[in-house]
């Protein structure tokens, strides 16, 4: 599909606003379950069958909650736009709270505003720019210990990496003998969050202890009471706070417009929620990135001469990020075939219109990235890896909001310069030095907290030589 509007390239193009005339989607079962069976079946199928089916604007029931499903970008666009004055943030579940807590990605009007101020600064370009030494150093590493004809879980040790880089950039260290206690936990809250988006635990009252709720509550413990000991350690040295550059150190250090500071708790709930953020859904990112690679040998051969050209057989730093172009591109693409973060809900206040028709107040507003990406209106052949899509010359425009992993408005994602930093970074070091050569069988992917493979995706390593300057 060539667009009919002229772009600048490169250049999201802004659609026309088309009026909403919401059409009523599957009837599902009797209310209070609605479509809820049919979506936890098969999210993506089902919203995929919306999109179809039944065109831009559908309304259907998750439960007992009148729903309303997007998929035209402008329309997305509006709602994510809105999220601070004519929708408010949908708190998914008990699950996703117990890792969050009152943070940023959840707190609502004042108390968002002032988080935003104090933990927006932490992840300013210029304090990315410090921590890509780290990325390129955990990665090395890794790479370091793999060896020829070894066979590795490419999840797990894209996992690692990524906890490695969030660790030293979030707490100043990997934490040792912790470290991998610390990432199982993750592990399980993020299984249990998605598990419980999926299904009848959703809206089950806050009281209720299903055995998955107690692991989640002892997941969480395990974390907490780590995070509850380095904060204790900083503000019982307030030296090393000033003196260390980490993200904890930060956000002790920030002040708000009054002068105060975030309480331990308020900490705790931004420093877990960086973590959780920043580690799995760039190990997810890369994870489907090489799967992809390793399906496209014409691709991966150009990535690996951009490597060759750009770096001369020496480490990536911050500076190469903008030279390495189709670097960024695989990583974009990857991000739009396989978003970690698939769907975004919001509860619309008194008064919220979309496409000038006014939209029920609590009705709960879902747009998905997966549904979106896909759509073949935006994305010639969408299912297909192709990243010249992203050629700065390439003749089919992209829509504004056709491509959002990281969301949208004033809440898009706080860390998402780390995350494509980070993830090109990571990318060009591991490329540089080796190939990881995966099964070419298609792949599903299971949609729980983050859009993951179904299966474990087990790669042998077979080591590369780069090119050196000469």
């Amino acid at each position: 599909m060539s667009s009919p509007h002229r772009h600048t390239p490169g250049v999201p193009v802004t659609l026309p606003a088309p009026p909403l005339h919401p059409v009523r989607g599957p009837r599902g079962l009797p209310r209070p379950l609605g479509n809820l069976f049919d979506f936890g079946k098969d999210p993506l199928a089902f919203l995929t069958r919306l999109r179809d089916e039944f065109g831009d604007a559908v309304t259907w029931s998750l439960g007992p909650r009148r729903s309303l499903f997007l998929s035209h970008p402008q329309h997305i666009m509006e709602m994510l736009a809105g999220r601070e004055h004519t929708f408010d943030i949908l708190e998914i579940g008990w699950a996703f709270k117990q890792i969050t807590g009152q943070s940023v990605i959840i707190s609502k009007g004042d108390d968002w505003r002032r988080k935003r101020s104090l933990v927006q600064p932490t992840v300013r370009p210029r304090q990315v720019r410090s921590y890509a030494a780290t990325m390129v150093d955990c990665a090395g590493a890794a790479a370091d210990a793999w060896r020829e004809g070894e066979r590795i879980d490419v999840r797990k040790q894209m996992a690692l990496i990524t906890q490695r880089v969030v660790l030293r950039t979030l707490f100043g260290n990997d934490l040792g003998e912790q470290t991998r206690a610390l990432g199982d936990a993750m592990d399980l809250a993020g299984r249990t969050v998605g598990a419980e988006l999926r299904g009848i635990g959703l809206f089950l009252p806050a009281w209720v202890r299903t055995p998955s709720r107690r692991a989640m509550l002892r997941a969480v413990a395990t974390i907490d009471t780590e995070v509850h000991r380095l904060i204790q350690e900083r503000l019982s040295a307030p030296d090393a706070t000033d003196q260390s550059d980490d993200l904890l150190s930060r956000l002790l250090a920030a002040r708000d417009e009054e002068g105060r500071p975030l309480s331990p708790k308020e900490v705790r709930d931004e420093a877990v929620t960086l973590w959780a953020a920043g580690h799995e859904t760039t190990s997810t990112a890369l994870t489907w990135a090489l799967h992809l690679l390793s399906r496209a040998p014409v691709a991966r051969a150009r990535l690996e001469a951009e490597l060759d050209d750009v770096l001369a057989g020496r480490p990536p730093t911050v500076d190469d990020y903008d030279r390495l172009g189709w670097t960024r591109q695989i990583v974009k693409e990857a991000l739009r075939l396989y978003p970690p973060v698939w769907l975004v809900p919001a509860l619309a206040r008194a008064g919220a219109t979309l496409g000038g028709t006014r939209v029920p107040a609590r009705t709960v507003v879902w747009c998905s990235q997966w549904t979106t990406h896909r759509d073949p209106r935006w994305f010639p052949r969408p299912d297909e890896f192709r990243p010249e899509r992203w050629d700065a010359d390439a003749p089919d425009a992209v829509p504004d909001h056709a491509w959002f992993p990281f969301g949208g408005g004033q809440r898009t994602c706080l860390g998402a310069r780390f995350a494509q930093v980070e993830a090109a970074l990571v990318l060009a070091t591991l490329a540089q030095r080796c190939r990881l050569d995966l099964p070419t069988t298609e792949v599903a992917p299971h949609p729980g907290l983050l859009l993951q493979p179904d299966v474990p995706l087990m790669a042998t390593v077979r080591t590369r030589r780069p090119a050196a300057v000469h």
